[in-house]
């Protein structure tokens, strides 16, 4: 195995590892959005249901995206931000351990969208 085979099997694991493991905390987010349920935390004042939405956008279909690398780096950008709105504004003033998976999270969706998806993907870059 190649260099090159070996660098775009790493991108595919990354991708899959992450986004699959996010999906974990967005499944059943979406799944309280579709059964009408909109209560929800709103940390950065846009209201309950605003931000249930953009949770969802964040851990359910940007992941998925991220998974097929369809717009990966535009798909893990979401993914980013609402880990970045989980570490330091929802466990802003909890000690680090509450924060640390959001901040594994969050260094591995920058590091998607540094990287994009590979060549094993829908986008193939």
């Amino acid at each position: 195995m190649n260099n090159t085979t070996r660098y775009h099997l790493g991108l595919l694991l990354l991708r899959i590892g992450f986004a699959g493991m996010m999906l974990t905390h967005g499944i059943p987010k979406l799944l309280k959005l579709l059964s009408g349920n909109f209560e929800f935390g709103d940390p950065i004042g846009l209201g309950e249901p605003v931000s249930l939405v953009l949770a969802v956008l964040g851990e359910a279909i940007c992941p998925l995206l991220i998974i097929v690398g369809f717009k990966t780096r535009w798909a893990a950008i979401p993914a980013f931000l609402t880990m970045g709105v989980a570490a330091f504004i929802v466990h802003g003033d909890d000690p680090f351990a509450s924060k640390e998976k959001a901040l594994l999270y969050l260094v591995g969706f920058l590091v998607i969208a540094l990287l994009g998806a590979g060549k094993y993907a829908l986008d193939k870059n």
